[in-house]
């Protein structure tokens, strides 16, 4: 970020620069820690100038908070080509840049930090969750999602926040297996449903059909072979004698 600068700039031009430096610190500390004085610090203006442009610190955390909504929905943006597993895990890649370059500025958006229950706050959280779900939807191929594909989607996009939220508390587990296991996440999630839902099989089958063995989906298949031989032997032992 610049620092120290002290030149005239159009209004747009010095609101957009506020912005940045505002999403810079709430990115490294908890919104509600930072005051206007280290804004206008560290964008090189006075205190007043900042009220100037933004009427106080809620309307410019706002601010932020839409330009990290924006850039965080962007995240989910993927060309619809290859196999969907591994377009998964490029967007779950993205996902977790974005987690790790803002750290508490992500956790005060999906919480609504300072605007936590403000309409404005609600609204920009929303959008990220509609936009990464209308993108998913578009790599899934589904013009029209029955019931149960939302279902499964908006849970997947709703659990890959909850997981990032939980990581960013300690890290306890490598970023690379936390992204490919959420992409796993959403296999089962897919596959699950679609043992209750014929149409929701035709889209797994579908899906599956187009993923190659060594993609993330097939290495989810072998791991879950690994594991079935052991499934009946664990039932047997609980069934009454």
């Amino acid at each position: 970020m610049t620092r120290g600068v002290r030149r005239r700039m159009g209004v747009d031009e010095r609101r957009q620069q506020l912005i940045g430096v505002a999403l810079d610190l709430f990115s490294r500390r908890s919104p509600a820690d930072v005051s206007i004085d280290e804004i206008a610090a560290a964008a090189g203006i006075s205190r007043p100038l900042v009220y100037h442009y933004f009427p106080g610190k809620q309307s410019l955390y706002e601010a932020a908070l839409r330009r990290a909504a924006d850039e965080l929905a962007a995240r989910f943006l993927e060309p619809l080509e290859g196999p969907l597993g591994e377009r998964l895990l490029r967007v779950m890649g993205r996902f977790f840049d974005f987690v790790e370059e803002h750290g508490p500025g992500f956790s005060a958006l999906m919480r609504g930090g300072p605007a936590a229950g403000s309409s404005t706050a609600n609204a920009m959280i929303d959008g990220v969750r509609q936009a990464a779900y209308e993108q998913i939807i578009a790599h899934l191929g589904v013009a029209e999602p029955p019931a149960r594909l939302e279902l499964v989607v908006r849970s997947w996009v709703s659990l890959a926040e909850s997981t990032a939220l939980i990581w960013l508390d300690g890290r306890r587990v490598p970023r690379a297996e936390l992204e490919r296991q959420l992409v796993h996440d959403f296999a089962a999630l897919a596959a699950v449903s679609a043992a209750y839902d014929q149409e929701m099989a035709g889209v797994v089958q579908r899906v599956l059909s187009q993923e190659p063995a060594e993609g993330p989906f097939g290495e989810l298949l072998a791991r879950l072979s690994a594991l079935a031989p052991a499934v009946p032997a664990v039932f047997a032992q609980r069934l009454p004698h």
